[in-house]
């Protein structure tokens, strides 16, 4: 069997927001696309995570990438493994806990999704890219709002209740990437690289030219470090690994 790639979407978002990635990457990997706008919670979406693959054998390669909130997903999953992960992907997210100062932030957030919902959407797309094509900004507004304000209200309370596994980062033993766009006004390089520094086997990049959304603005790097992930996994299985 090939290798497996896990993607974790992020708030807001679903398959959509790997779709090019996921073009890019296709022959290499059996790609999985977590479901993350039902849950109520990261532990719920965490198991559903792992129910995602479930049926993958023990020596097949399992690489998971989680993008922005779906980094606190991947983060939970290690917290809770329910099989190994040969390597870890973190992208434009962070493994700080929630503050007095971020719950205020999300309180905001909830109420400006339940006053205008198609408002909020259009601010929260102009603030999380860095490019300016007029396709892709109305690709991401559509998405955003085709998934809809009452699942974007759990998952603002999901993060909000998120659990805090620092601790765990520096004995994690498989290769670690980690990734974010210079303009990412979301969560700023500067948490990305703290996430980094924590994590022995981690090596971070900037990516230039992107805001937060970097699996739709710059697909291309994005696959380029999971294609780098994947290939340096390895299965024990003595049959037909193709």
């Amino acid at each position: 069997m090939k290798p497996v790639l896990l993607l974790i979407p992020g708030m807001l978002n679903d398959g959509r927001v790997w779709a090019e990635v996921a073009t890019l990457l296709a022959g290499e990997a059996d790609i999985r696309i977590a479901e993350v706008s039902r849950q109520d919670s990261i532990a719920r979406m965490r198991g559903d995570a792992w129910a995602q693959v479930a049926d993958v054998p023990a020596n097949v390669p399992l690489v998971v990438a989680g993008f922005s909130m779906g980094g606190y997903v991947a983060l939970e999953m290690l917290a809770h493994p329910a099989r190994p992960v040969q390597g870890l992907l973190f992208m434009s997210t962070s493994a700080m806990p929630e503050t007095e100062q971020s719950r205020v932030v999300r309180e905001k957030t909830l109420a400006a999704m339940a006053a205008d919902f198609p408002r909020f959407v259009s601010g929260v797309q102009s603030f999380n890219t860095y490019s300016t094509d007029p396709v892709l900004g109305a690709q991401l507004r559509q998405m955003m709002l085709d998934i809809g304000a009452e699942t974007g209200r759990r998952q603002v309370q999901a993060i909000m209740g998120r659990q805090d596994h620092r601790a765990l980062l520096e004995n994690l033993p498989m290769p670690v990437r980690v990734l974010v766009g210079r303009h990412d006004r979301v969560t700023p390089p500067p948490l990305s690289e703290a996430l980094a520094q924590q994590i022995a086997q981690a090596q971070l990049e900037i990516i230039d030219d992107a805001g937060h959304m970097l699996p739709r603005e710059k697909p291309e790097a994005v696959a380029r470090v999971l294609r780098e992930l994947i290939s340096g996994t390895t299965t024990t299985d003595t049959g037909d690994n193709s």
